[in-house]
């Protein structure tokens, strides 16, 4: 049965017909070379594309389209020749447009041969990439500049491991942080990072899979380097797909936080510590005072035993040292929580002196020190805490007097030096080490003497001398030789204000 409506018979394609598709073509340049490599035709696209008409190029060599340096090293004709020898070749290079402009070009050059195997020329069909090129140079580049941002690092170890966790990428800071170089650990499970604990619990599998199923995972925890050390580590782990969606691998960032997670420990440590002060200060002034209590009984009785004589004066010095120690332990924990108020009212300095000097008169008297002072006539005045003032001077005079031997001199000055007043101590005393002058307004610092009998202590005095200086606005410095017999000499400078109005004519 035939169709009721047959199609039509197909024409067969003309010389014409193809002329005219390949004319009517605009993205391509699409044209034909004679065997020795002259133009002989050219279409729409080869117009738009290079700038020249017909009538400019036919006859002329297809090499006008090439850069001089690739003229100059026979580039055109070995192509040719190529494409004779193999058919056809494609390439991608740079080529001129008219008016000497450059575009990157995809060609595809194909020898025409006939059926008896006659050689007529070449078919070149040329399109312009320069766009694309441009897409994968900024590409390229943007993608140098991130691996070369990556590979400089050095304070995060950061590299890639493929699906099953081998290495597969090392950055400088991972070297540093590990220790070991890329040809070492490239190709090498992560799990060599790991101490064999957690490796026997599976956790670096553990990880992999975490990061896997929730698209990132994070964690702390020991990690080992090249040498067996461990560190602290922070680590992330991220899993990296590619735009298909397929798994790649995963992108591992860690940092070494051992320095941080030891501050942390010790300042841990210096709040339990601090609590502890506060404390066995609290618990010790209970008993103390009873004890302060009844040596004051004492003294206020008539004893007849020269023996009892020597026990209640012992006593009563013995208090007064263990309240003044009471009081700088809890001033040590006071200073540490921040609960320290200093009032800031205008100070005489001369009388800051002049109290502190009574205070420690009867342990220089006791000692047999000869006490010598320079003070400046002019009031000195400074904006701070009269009683904390005291204190600062009655430790550096308590600390002279301990380490200078009986009979020595122990010297007081005051003196103005620009918009500071200077508040020193000096003593003949054995004097302070050099090496050690740097340490010795630290907590709990004693000196080499500290084991000498009368040299003890807790070693807090010199840190509450500093503490109560610096929140004054001063400084204070110590100077030694560490020659015994020429002692140490402690400086307080503090910035000075002006008299204050109800002082004069006083």
């Amino acid at each position: 049965m035939s169709h009721p409506f047959p199609a039509p018979a197909v024409q067969p394609v003309t010389d014409a017909d193809f002329r005219m598709m390949v004319d009517a073509v605009t993205d391509y340049a699409i044209f034909m070379l004679d065997p020795a490599g002259r133009i002989r035709s050219w279409n729409a696209g080869a117009q738009r594309l290079k700038g020249y008409t017909a009538d400019e190029v036919i006859g002329r060599s297809f090499e006008m389209f090439y850069l001089q340096e690739d003229i100059d090293a026979g580039r055109p004709r070995q192509e040719l020749d190529e494409t004779l020898r193999l058919g056809r070749i494609e390439d991608e290079g740079w080529r001129l447009r008219k008016g000497g402009s450059r575009f990157w070009a995809s060609t595809v050059i194909t020898a025409l041969i006939d059926k008896d195997g006659i050689h007529h020329g070449f078919a070149k069909v040329t399109r312009d990439l320069t766009s694309r090129r441009e897409q994968e140079e900024m590409q390229r580049q943007s993608e140098e500049v991130f691996r070369l941002m990556v590979e400089g690092v050095r304070d995060y170890a950061i590299f890639m491991l493929d699906p099953t966790g081998h290495v597969v990428s090392w950055n400088l800071g991972a070297q540093i942080n590990k220790g070991y170089v890329a040809e070492e650990i490239l190709g090498k499970h992560f799990s060599v990072f790991y101490p064999q604990e957690k490796i026997d619990v599976g956790w670096p599998a553990t990880e992999l899979e975490l990061a896997l199923r929730d698209g990132r995972f994070e964690d702390e925890g020991w990690r080992l380097r090249k040498d067996g050390t461990r560190f602290w580590a922070s680590v992330v782990i991220t899993a990296l797909y590619d735009d298909s969606g397929r798994h790649r691998g995963f992108a591992k960032v860690t940092r070494d936080l051992t320095a941080h997670r030891r501050i942390d420990m010790l300042e841990g440590e210096g709040r339990q510590l601090t609590q502890f002060l506060a404390i066995l200060g609290h618990e010790l002034r209970n008993p103390l005072a009873s004890i302060s209590n009844a040596a004051t009984i004492m003294q206020m009785e008539d004893v007849a035993s020269p023996r009892l004589l020597i026990v209640r004066d012992v006593l009563s010095r013995q208090v007064a040292h263990l309240k003044r120690l009471v009081d700088d332990l809890l001033d040590v924990g006071r200073i540490a929580s921040g609960k320290v108020h200093l009032d800031h009212a205008p100070v005489n300095l001369q009388q800051v002196v002049s109290e502190a000097v009574e205070t420690m008169a009867p342990a220089l008297r006791e000692r047999r020190h000869r006490l010598e002072t320079r003070i400046e006539d002019t009031p000195l005045w400074v904006a701070g805490d009269r009683v904390r003032l005291v204190q600062v001077l009655t430790n550096l005079l308590h600390n002279a007097c301990k380490f200078t031997d009986e009979g020595g001199r122990v010297r007081v000055s005051l003196a103005r030096h620009g918009s500071h007043a200077e508040l020193s101590v000096s003593d003949t005393g054995c004097g302070i080490p050099t090496h050690q002058l740097n340490d010795v307004f630290k907590l709990f610092v004693q000196g080499e003497h500290g084991d000498a009998p009368g040299h003890g202590g807790l070693g807090i005095g010199l840190n509450l001398v500093y503490q109560m200086v610096q929140r004054h606005g001063g400084e204070v410095s110590v100077f030694s030789t560490g020659i015994a017999g020429e002692g140490a000499e402690f400086v307080v400078r503090l910035p000075l204000m002006a008299e204050p109005p109800d002082t004069h004519g006083a």
